[in-house]
């Protein structure tokens, strides 16, 4: 039986790698405190595939999704997609948490606790 590979599919590489050389602001503050296994010595990755998605944190050993949310989610049209994208990876057993960008830079120990909170260990 042939699998499909589902993350860090080699057709999405380039894309990743552009996305991850031009992080918004929000990205990079909130990277500064996940890479490095800086939180709770868990290992993040940052503009990590599965399927044809790409979302901003992965941290694979608990099956967990981080989502920064800016003003282009703020219209129906993507709302839709990003309800599509949620669907299918929630399907597929991934925790997904998401955060509106103004929350990491004003309530970032807030954050982050969420973030624990949702560690499988805890």
């Amino acid at each position: 039986m042939i699998r499909k590979q589902i993350h860090t599919r080699e057709e999405l590489k380039g894309y990743r790698k552009a996305l991850r050389e031009n992080m918004t602001s929000c990205e990079a503050f909130l990277w500064n405190f996940l890479k490095a296994r800086r939180l709770e010595g868990k290992r993040f990755t940052r503009q990590h595939s599965i399927g044809n998605y790409i979302v901003n944190f992965y941290c694979a050993s608990e099956k967990l999704i981080i989502e920064l949310d800016g003003e282009v989610h703020l219209n129906s049209n993507d709302e839709e997609k990003d309800l599509k994208r949620t669907e299918y990876l929630q399907g597929l057993g991934f925790k997904i948490i998401r955060f509106e960008n103004k929350m990491i830079f004003d309530f970032l120990p807030s954050v982050l606790k969420e973030i624990t909170d949702n560690f499988k260990s805890n």
